[in-house]
């Protein structure tokens, strides 16, 4: 069996073999996984003399391993792995020969006396840390004896067998990771298995391994870098859960030291360089383990971490050759996670209540003590190293800032912060290498920018600590930086530093609502703000030829926009720069400026009048529009600067909407508002003209061609008006004139849609330029409603856009009720049966599932909007009468459906508002005698016999779950339907619900008479709480 295991193993692995056979073979091989026994003819694979190949023997451990982790070997077993390995061992370590000579043949490898491959090694070594989990307890507890057995040759007691050694420390590390490791995530019961395992290895064997450390490291740290780097990481691993003491000894120390005088050393190989990493991280870890705030601090003086790193930092690979090619970083950031590590322990300390801990006065001059090391490291100009300290910066500054609660002015405090904060500044600067518009370091600017964010984060934590500090430093950043300009010739990493901290400066000077309040400063930062703004404008800082500071300039002029309504004299200069800016040759500089003029406008329009036909005078050579098909294989890659066609159109589209802010303002005859708009639409009317033929005939490039003409012209609309009926301020109507030229974009919008009602491209556009013009014409736009419904809801129309449409639809009836009655009364029939096709068409997915809900959902919305505007009467109007039965059999279908509770929620509300309206006056309760009195007739008879059996259909489906939350607030509508038919019908209802409907649901008298004293008593506040408890109480009890 194990020469056809090894054959198939083989054929699995081999390139060139036959796939029908290489399938066979992997589905052999891996039946062994599985087989109970299929481990033992791998184990002899993996043992045997002369050796099979590697792929063999690995493949093969790999089964044995899975066996032993997976429990299916049983206890004999596993004694038998764990022997023959151990055998096998103890007869291949020690031998110095070469593994793997191509002579040899394919299948075997003959000498009995070559030493494995460290890949082998390292899976036999998992597989006996899975026989250590299994046995260590009981069977195998001389584990840790039989490995440093390995560790010796013939009789000699020292560790003097290096493969041997290696193996063994392989082991210890194996053995770490499957139970000592922190960020391994682990069951319950294996957790509770590791901590038993770790008591029992401290109990018994401990100390023997803690001597055979010190033992290794003296005879093998200087003359074999494997053996001193893996000895290094088993210290470092285990002193987490060991005592200290084992470690933190004056033997180990000495010869932990020992190790780290290789980073004194350069031109080192990479195994020397991984072991130097080791030894700091021996350091990292013993100061990362977790101990008493007192002992740590003790600790920490001990071991002379200060001067420690200290050397280390003056090493020449740090130090002499920092800035220079041979600087290593990646020394550096071993050296970093030290301190951090150092220095988050020491705040940890500091954080706890300072009274009566001597220690506290020791960790505060260790703070202090080690705030240069900190502030090295955070300033290394490679952001990787700076990332690794930034835990500690940030621990540092959130201490200082709660201490700055008791004590609010502190030399100390400040002594501390202001190093601080000047690193962050220095670290915020882009680096003398980088080149802001190169295509190639996008990666590193994300990366960059990303930092950035991090450092802002701890910037407002400097501020929190001491304000005052902050708002100095950065106005003085800022105005030293606008001083040089006027007479020199400065970098524009320099600037673009000052303009992103005036940016970020907002976080202070707007905190309390803004720069101003009764037209004056609000803060002593909005305060300095104002005076960086003005020192800005007054040494036109656009001027500079730089994109980053051209787009922070923008940047700046947008968010704090309220400088330019108190000093208005900067608001032409800063225009004029924007106009520039927008035609700027970078297109990611151009694209972002049409985008932010338009923010700017939008904020000032009204002190901007003046310029108005010259703003849009000098924007007209940026609006020719210009479609592109994307790629068919979907590759249309762009980036910031080559953007696609469609970003591109995208961005251009804030310019149509910046020139309607312009062609509306108040300052501009109306007369020229009509003028100017109409120079913008001609060209665009002409294109789709133009298009018109070619689109009809399918030619893609065309079609979305007329899409972008008519979504530019529904923006060039919002910029005219943004009034949304029912969610905007009360509507201020543009001039007639210029309702008259934006009657021409309706009337063409409609002419393209009527010839390209098919197009989905088409209807999309055409659909967002109707809802743009709402705002401009007003209730104009009510006598060609029927017109978009016909071309925007044709046959193929989605559930999608029929959702979208009642939405407007549901504004249209909110800002004109007054007005739409008679053409709501024409169009509502043919309307709503287009929604009803929508609800009979199948769905063939989730998205389809998601766009039906969402069409019931706005159906039923749209109803209500008709009730709550008093526009019932147009549902069961003359014309609309015939599909009252199909509206109200809609309703009842969604109100039954369980699967889908938020609809059958909506469509209870929807019934118990048609019987609050058409239902007539509210009957006393009291009143025995009192009939009921509809608005229609016969309605009382309908809700008793056609709505309320409606309330029972949830409680019947076998699917509700009474305590699910969507279920308890559609059983809660329910319930206020009932109430509602009970204040119309009054005990007319009631012995209805007790001759009928309750009986028929199976209720006894007692459940009976419980319901209607319910319904008669409770409010309908209670008895929609009630509701669902008497549903699931019962259903319980069924």
């Amino acid at each position: 069996m194990e020469d056809e295991v090894a054959r198939a193993i083989q054929i699995a692995y081999e390139p060139s073999a036959d796939s029908t056979l290489k399938q066979q073979a992997f589905q052999y091989v891996n039946e062994l996984r599985t087989d109970p026994r299929g481990w033992q003819a791998c184990l002899a694979l993996v043992i045997k003399i002369p050796r099979y190949q590697q792929v063999v023997r690995h493949f093969s451990l790999e089964i044995v391993s899975n066996a032993v982790q997976a429990g299916l070997v049983e206890s004999n077993g596993l004694r038998l792995i764990k022997d023959q390995l151990l055998q096998y061992l103890h007869n291949t370590l020690g031998q110095n020969e070469i593994s793997g000579s191509a002579s040899k043949p394919a299948s075997l490898i003959d000498s009995p006396k070559e030493t494995d491959p460290p890949v082998i090694h390292n899976k036999i070594a998992q597989t006996l840390t899975y026989l250590f989990c299994n046995l260590y307890a009981s069977g195998w507890e001389t584990c840790f004896d039989d490995l440093l057995s390995l560790t010796s040759t013939g009789g000699s007691r020292t560790k003097d067998n290096a493969p041997g050694v290696v193996f063994y420390l392989r082991v210890l590390n194996s053995i770490h990771d499957e139970i000592g490791d922190q960020l391994l995530s682990r069951s319950t019961p294996e957790q509770i298995r590791a901590n038993m395992l770790k008591d029992l290895i401290r109990e018994r064997d401990i100390e023997k391994i803690a001597a055979s450390w010190q033992e290794i490291l003296g005879r093998w740290g200087d003359g074999d870098d494997l053996i001193a780097e893996l000895c290094l990481k088993a210290i470092g691993k285990w002193v987490g859960w060991i005592d200290i003491g084992l470690v933190v000894n004056r033997s180990i120390l000495d010869l932990l030291f020992r190790q780290l005088i290789r980073a004194q050393k350069t031109g080192l190989n990479s195994q020397e360089e991984l072991t130097r990493a080791a030894a700091i991280d021996v350091f990292t870890e013993i100061t990362g383990k977790k101990m008493k705030s007192q002992d740590k601090i003790e600790m920490i003086a001990f071991l002379d971490l200060e001067n420690v790193i200290a050397q280390l930092n003056m090493c020449p690979p740090l130090n002499e050759h920092r800035g220079g090619p041979l600087y290593d970083t990646d020394l550096a950031e071993t050296v970093a996670k030290l301190v951090n590590v150092v220095v988050v322990d020491i705040v940890r300390v500091l954080d706890n209540d300072p009274s009566e801990q001597s220690y506290w006065q020791q960790a505060e001059r260790m703070l202090q003590s080690f705030l240069p090391l900190v502030l090295r490291f955070f300033a290394d100009e490679y952001d990787e190293v700076c990332s690794t300290v930034i835990p500690a910066i940030s621990d540092i500054l959130s201490f200082l800032r709660n201490t700055s609660r008791n004590e609010p002015n502190s030399p100390q405090r400040t002594v501390m912060l202001l190093p601080i904060l000047k690193a962050i500044f220095a670290k915020m600067r882009y680096d003398e290498t980088s080149s802001w518009s190169d295509e190639g370091d996008q990666t590193d600017e994300a990366e960059f920018q990303e930092l950035r964010k991090r450092l802002h984060v701890l910037q407002n934590t400097i501020a929190a600590a001491d304000e005052q500090l902050y708002i100095d430093a950065v106005t003085s950043l800022v105005e030293s930086t606008f001083d040089k300009l006027r007479t020199q010739q400065i970098d524009w990493r320099d600037l673009d530093l000052a303009l992103h901290e005036m940016l970020m400066f907002a976080d202070v000077a707007t905190k309390a609502g803004g720069l101003y309040q009764k037209n004056k400063p609000n803060s002593i930062a909005a305060e300095h703000l104002l005076q960086m703004m003005d020192k800005m404008m007054q040494c036109n800082v656009q001027t500079f030829n730089h994109p980053a500071t051209q787009i922070q300039y923008m940047e700046i002029c947008i968010r704090y926009n309220s400088f330019f309504e108190h000093y208005t004299q900067y608001v032409q200069g800063a225009l004029q720069s924007f106009l520039s800016l927008v035609h700027h040759d970078l297109m990611r500089v151009r694209t972002r400026a049409w985008y932010l003029f338009h923010r700017f406008v939008r904020h000032l329009r009204g002190r901007v009048g003046a310029i108005a036909e010259t703003i849009v005078e000098n924007l007209k050579d940026l609006l020719s529009i210009k479609a592109e098909i994307p790629d068919e294989d979907g590759d249309d890659a762009s980036s910031d600067d080559h953007p696609s066609a469609d970003a591109v159109f995208t961005n251009q589209l804030y310019l149509f909407e910046t020139i309607g802010c312009m062609c509306s303002a108040a300052s501009v005859p109306a007369a020229r508002q009509a003028y100017l708009a109409q120079s913008i639409m001609s060209p665009m009317f002409a294109d789709i003209e133009h298009n018109l033929p070619l689109a009809k005939s399918s030619d893609e490039r065309a079609i979305l061609q007329v899409h972008h003409d008519i979504m530019a012209l529904g923006t060039l609309a919002r910029g005219i008006s943004d009034w949304v009926p029912g969610i905007s301020t009360p509507r201020v109507p543009p001039p007639v004139e210029l309702r008259e030229a934006f009657s021409r974009v309706s009337e063409a919008t409609l002419v393209t849609l009527e010839s390209l009602s098919t197009s989905y491209t088409v209807r999309e556009a055409s659909r967002f330029t109707f809802s743009r013009l709402i705002g401009v014409l007003g209730s104009g736009i009510l006598p060609s409603l029927p017109r978009w419904i016909e071309g925007l809801l044709v046959q193929n129309s989605t559930n999608d856009e029929l959702a979208l449409f009642l939405r407007l639809l549901d504004q249209i009836v909110f800002g004109f009720k007054s007005e739409i009655f008679p053409i709501l009364d024409t169009l509502l029939t043919p309307f709503l049966q287009r929604v009803f096709a929508g609800f009979s068409e199948s769905t063939s997915g989730t998205d389809d599932e998601i766009q039906l809900a969402e069409l019931k959902r706005e159906y039923i919305n749209f109803l209500l909007v008709l009730f709550n505007n008093d526009l019932s009467s147009v549902v069961v109007s003359e014309i609309n009468q015939p599909n009252f039965e199909a509206v109200i059999s809609t309703i009842e279908y969604f109100a039954k459906d369980a699967e889908d509770l938020p609809t059958a929620k909506m469509a209870f509300q929807a019934l118990s508002k048609m019987c609050s309206t058409w239902g007539g006056p509210d009957i006393a309760i009291q009143s025995n005698g009192t009939t009921p009195q509809p608005v229609l007739p016969g309605f009382d008879r309908f809700m008793i016999t056609r709505f309320s059996p409606l309330c029972w259909s949830l409680p019947k489906s076998a699917t509700l779950n009474t305590k699910d939350a969507q279920a308890r607030q559609a059983l809660a509508e329910a319930a206020a339907l009932q109430k509602v038919i009970f204040t119309k019908c009054g005990q007319e209802y009631v012995e209805w619900l007790r001759v009928n409907e309750l009986r028929e649901m199976g209720m006894n008298e007692r459940m009976v008479e419980e319901y209607l004293e319910a319904l008669s008593s409770l409010d309908i506040k209670a008895f929609k709480a009630f509701f669902p408890q008497f549903v699931g109480r019962e259903s319980g009890a069924g």
